[in-house]
């Protein structure tokens, strides 16, 4: 068994839950199996983009978690970060 942890943040809310996984597991199946979705209603683990300690996983059912590793579930982006930096600066400007 390995233990990893799996992490979600809104701007009102963020939780952290760990879980012992049989090495092998999946990231999509540590999220599923943590119970992550029941506190956020809006996560689809099949469809949501995910990482472990910010760098992107291309694959997060084929990926294999390693003990210690935290999977972070991202949320759509509302704005492209290029274009909010161009409107930070047209702020300021």
């Amino acid at each position: 068994m390995i233990r990893v942890e799996v992490a979600f943040a809104r701007p009102d809310k963020q939780e952290i839950l760990a879980l012992e996984v049989e090495e092998g597991t999946s990231a999509i199946e540590a999220v599923k199996r943590s119970g992550i979705v029941t506190l956020f209603p809006e996560i689809d683990p099949d469809s949501s983009n995910m990482g472990i300690f910010g760098k992107a996983i291309k694959n997060p059912s084929s990926h294999e978690l390693r003990d210690g590793d935290r999977v972070e579930i991202y949320r759509p982006l509302k704005i492209d970060p290029k274009q909010a930096r161009l409107n930070r600066a047209r702020k300021k400007g």
